[in-house]
């Protein structure tokens, strides 16, 4: 999909155009308006055959097939990919294709890698197949970009990482200068949560702690922002419509969050998916929103615990719920930590940086 091109690798691009790259960006589709920016940002977009969610042998092949001969014929200097079946397919082309230089970037080790109830042996037969495919693609690259320690450890131990390839990058980071400092929204106070209603999200965790919240305090107001997603771990509609019902949560779908995270009090992000670093905390930071979220891979990469939020065990509802009283309770740690986050963003976040870093990886 080429949204999360647009929508995360955009500044990237025009860093690389600007020190005289000329870049190419291999997507699945390319809606007319997406493919419009990427042209304004100096790159060209082009599509490749990719079965997302599925592992089908058959689509697998012609993803690799396609991905060689166009690495063959185009004979670029280097090629960056991002996402689990194109570090796989990307690399392994770009390998036989002798491209000279070939970096992985692994953003979280996702839904097979994420330990929580369900899944059962299908999500153990993904995680295996997984394990497998991954060896193949850090044997492909020349570099591997990581977010955080524990992808390092994990990546290293089950799919055969040598750490001489790896790079802890650290967060990607954001435009800082796109999600300024706003002021504390205090009335009403507002719990949001960002991100795709995936069961290990923990979407239905942050609803459970609202209704309990809302029985003693009806007058504080909850938002979940996100779409439904075609993943293993989706929820559905069904599940979100009684708190929508009974009025405990606002859920508007996928939306423009910024002007939500403006009337906002505190952002929450109850994961326990195995993420990287989350780019919406990483928003709602630099936007000065304190933050809960949990003591979980990735999540407490953005919170130092009492300074600009709460970190609370993955999965307990008890424990988010007493987080949430807590601002409810003491207002001015809605101010106090806000701060914190907006000078952690500034010191950590700067997605300029980050470029730079990943960019010298490239060896541009």
């Amino acid at each position: 999909m080429s949204w999360p091109v647009v929508n995360f690798r955009l500044p990237l691009i025009r860093d690389l155009v600007a020190n005289g790259c000329s870049v190419e960006v291999l997507s699945p589709d390319w809606p007319g308006e997406q493919l419009e920016i990427l042209r304004s940002a100096g790159a060209r977009g082009l599509t490749f055959p990719l079965q997302r969610t599925d592992i089908n042998p058959l689509w697998d092949i012609r993803t690799l097939w396609h991905l060689y001969r166009h690495f063959r014929n185009s004979k670029p200097q280097v090629v960056f990919s991002f996402g689990a079946k194109t570090n796989v397919w990307g690399m392994v082309a770009a390998r036989m294709a002798r491209v000279p230089r070939r970096v992985a970037m692994v953003e979280g080790m996702g839904y097979a890698f994420t330990d929580s109830p369900g899944g059962g042996v299908n999500r153990g037969l993904l995680r295996w197949i997984l394990r497998m495919l991954y060896r193949l693609a850090f044997a492909s690259a020349h570099r591997v970009v990581l977010l955080n320690q524990d992808d390092l450890r994990d990546l290293t131990n089950l799919c055969g990482l040598d750490e001489s390839k790896a790079y802890l990058l650290g967060p990607i980071g954001i435009p800082l200068e796109e999600w300024p400092m706003r002021e504390p929204h205090l009335n009403p106070i507002t719990f949001t949560m960002v991100g795709r209603i995936l069961r290990e999200k923990g979407v239905m965790e942050y609803l459970e702690a609202a209704r309990i919240v809302k029985s003693h305090h009806p007058e504080v107001r909850f938002n979940l922002l996100g779409p439904l997603f075609d993943n293993p771990g989706a929820l559905s509609a069904m599940d979100i419509k009684p708190y929508v019902e009974d009025g405990t949560v606002c859920w508007p779908g996928m939306v423009d969050v910024k002007p939500w995270l403006e009337r906002t009090s505190v952002f929450v992000l109850p994961s326990y998916y195995r993420e990287g670093v989350p780019r919406s905390t990483q928003e709602a930071m630099a936007m000065g929103r304190p933050v809960i979220t949990t003591d979980s891979v990735g999540c407490r990469d953005t919170v130092e615990d009492r300074v600009n939020g709460f970190l609370v065990p993955p999965r307990d509802v008890a424990a988010l719920a007493e987080a949430m009283e807590r601002f409810v309770m003491e207002p001015e740690l809605i101010v106090r930590m806000g701060l914190e986050s907006r000078r952690m963003a500034e010191e950590r976040f700067d997605m300029r940086s980050a470029n730079r870093r990943i960019m010298e990886v490239m060896g541009v």
